[in-house]
């Protein structure tokens, strides 16, 4: 499976293409499809572009991406940088009035647990966000049913990032979710490359990386889809 992640926490100062409202997210994730991804990853924005779990904010964006692409998965961030408090993420899960297909928990945050089991008992696909080594110890602690696992290889340098990869997917028992494994920034492509060359699920948007394979800008989050499918990533 190749995912696009749309916008992440960045700005329209770190791209002009950075797609913020939710008429903005639909249109984008729409042509993602066309390209072939099978489903969404975005970070909805309150009215002043500030990340945001609430449950209108949440409302907005699924419903304009389902409107605009019936059928696409969409999933959303519950990371503890948008919401600080583990109670206050909890109670915003309980509280959404529409639902996203799934959402990422990030397994070293504080109450992750938490806000995974609120996920769940709403009917949401958990997707344990995997960090460290440390995290995947964490998360196999869990008690509660996980539907993705997201290998996220943080570091910057793609020779650590790969480390990163290597040392967290040794670590995961075979027969388990499906993993989905990724990098940022200089080491999006190496990593999305060694998913590609493992078979795992990958995906790649603006979130991760602002350039394309060859270095060049990316004019936007289809240019880097279509750039991931060229290299096998389907």
């Amino acid at each position: 499976m190749l995912k696009a992640c749309l916008n992440g926490g960045r700005g329209r100062d770190e791209h002009p293409a950075v797609p913020v409202t939710p008429a903005e997210l639909a249109a984008d994730a729409t042509r993602c499809a066309d390209l072939g991804v099978a489903a969404v990853h975005v970070h909805p924005r309150d009215a002043s572009g500030v990340e945001s779990v609430a449950p209108a904010v949440i409302a907005d964006a699924v419903t304009a991406v389902r409107a605009a692409r019936p059928g696409l998965p969409v999933g959303v961030s519950t990371g503890a940088w948008i919401e600080p408090d583990p109670a206050a993420r909890v109670a915003a899960v309980r509280a959404w009035t529409v639902l996203p297909d799934f959402a990422s928990v990030n397994a070293h945050e504080e109450g992750a647990e938490a806000v995974a089991a609120a996920l769940h008992e709403r009917g949401v696909l958990v997707e344990a966000g995997l960090w460290t080594p440390q995290a995947v110890r964490a998360h196999q602690a869990w008690r509660v049913p996980v539907g993705r696992i997201l290998v996220e290889c943080t570091p910057d340098d793609p020779a650590r990032a790969l480390a990163d990869a290597d040392a967290m997917l040794a670590l995961l028992a075979p027969g388990g979710p499906p993993v989905l494994l990724h990098g940022e920034g200089a080491a999006a492509w190496p990593v999305l490359a060694e998913a590609v060359r493992r078979g795992l699920d990958t995906r790649i948007g603006l979130e991760d990386s602002l350039g394309l394979p060859d270095g060049a800008p990316a004019p936007d989050n289809a240019a880097l889809v279509a750039a991931a499918r060229a290299l096998g990533a389907s």
